[in-house]
């Protein structure tokens, strides 16, 4: 018969769940997230975030400014993505002035959105890949992107917030030289998505760091309200180009890449296809250029009148979008941003249930967050 261990023996053999923070002064978590883990040994049971650390209050700011003076501001959001910030708030602020905009600017916002959305999907590459371990692709993926930073500067004289569109619609046409560049740098583009696609997509380590990892069902990714590749990863067919057209989207064809598993390795690989669709979309925009005026008839100061309007557009993270209610003077006297990255948090909690804490890393990445856009 086994006599009773000792009390100091229960002691050190008893489990115990332990609160672990990672972040905010983590450079996965962007020095400015904090995520509570509840673990189980190395096995995390429960996941609560902690944002705020970043708050600048700029849906209260934006109370004090005209809708133009607001503009600018919006780009700081989602800073990797901010044309498309851009063009929501311009959308929202047209759609409530009942502005239309030429069509030729829309093509041009077209083209400019998919090569900010091209630029986004690379740095999440280079930076996501380095997080997981493979140090070469970032400086791939910064290469790429560097020539779209200078067809931003070209045409804005802004490389990263480039203020890109004033409401009603383009400011100038594309200089000259630029259309041919801007191609130039899509031929040699394709190949090397294709080249790195290689280099991961089927590399062995690559692929037991991702595949199984992170995983949220559809119904899941549903009832959390996720959306862009983070949602588009578990099988779910919402693209607001698609799904709620807008701007010149509807003329043009393309894909909306799915995955399967909603897994971190099928949101990488959503955001690689979707590279080659913002591709092709760009290219039929420069083929059918139409002619005509840039802007529309858009009043000096603009009093918009009284009502409420949403406007929402396809961003890099998801659906972006933007609420105005208008109480009838130059300065909205509302505004709320439903910011993607902000709302795709929500599904980090069951994505890591039963991952292990060296699996986080890869997870957060996979729903590529950008803070400013979450501390808004």
């Amino acid at each position: 018969m086994n006599a009773e261990k000792p009390s100091y023996m229960r002691e050190v053999l008893e489990t115990r769940e332990m609160e672990l923070n990672m972040g905010p002064q983590h450079p996965a978590t962007h020095g400015v997230y904090r995520a509570i883990l509840t673990l189980d040994g190395e096995r995390i049971m429960k996941l609560n975030s902690v944002v705020g650390y970043l708050h600048r209050g700029i849906e209260k700011w934006a109370e004090y400014r005209t809708y133009q003076q607001g503009v600018p501001i919006y780009d700081r959001l989602d800073y990797l993505g901010a044309v498309l910030n851009n063009h929501g708030i311009v959308g929202a602020v047209e759609k409530l002035l009942q502005l239309e905009v030429p069509r030729k600017a829309e093509y041009q916002r077209v083209i400019c959105d998919e090569l900010q959305r091209l630029a986004s999907h690379l740095m999440w590459f280079a930076t996501h890949a380095l997080d997981i371990g493979a140090m070469s692709v970032l400086f791939y993926g910064v290469r790429e992107r560097e020539p779209i930073m200078d067809l931003f500067e070209a045409h804005f004289g802004q490389r990263l917030l480039p203020n890109a569109y004033p409401i009603g619609g383009c400011r100038l046409d594309f200089p000259k030289g630029w259309t041919e560049a801007c191609r130039k740098f899509l031929k040699a583009l394709k190949p090397r998505i294709d080249d790195y696609e290689t280099l991961l997509t089927g590399n062995r380590m690559w692929r037991q760091r991702t595949i199984g990892v992170g995983v949220i069902s559809k119904e899941d990714a549903i009832a959390y309200g996720l959306s862009g590749p983070t949602l588009r990863g578990s099988g779910v067919c919402f693209d607001v180009r698609r799904s709620i057209p807008y701007s010149a989207y509807p003329e043009f064809d393309f894909e909306i890449p799915l995955g399967t598993n909603g897994d971190v390795f099928d949101r990488y690989l959503c955001r690689m296809k979707e590279m080659r669709q913002s591709i092709r979309i760009i290219e039929q925009a420069l083929d059918g250029m139409p002619e005509g005026d840039l802007k529309g008839k858009a009043p000096k100061i603009m009093r918009a009148p009284m009502g409420e309007v949403y406007f929402t557009v396809e961003a890099a993270k998801g659906q972006l979008g933007y609420y105005i209610v208008s109480d009838g003077t130059d300065k909205p006297y509302r505004l709320h941003i439903k910011s993607p990255s902000f709302i795709n948090l929500q599904g980090l909690n069951r994505m890591s249930e039963g991952a292990l804490i060296a699996d986080m890393v890869a997870i957060i990445g996979s729903i590529d967050i950008v803070l400013g856009e979450v501390d808004r």
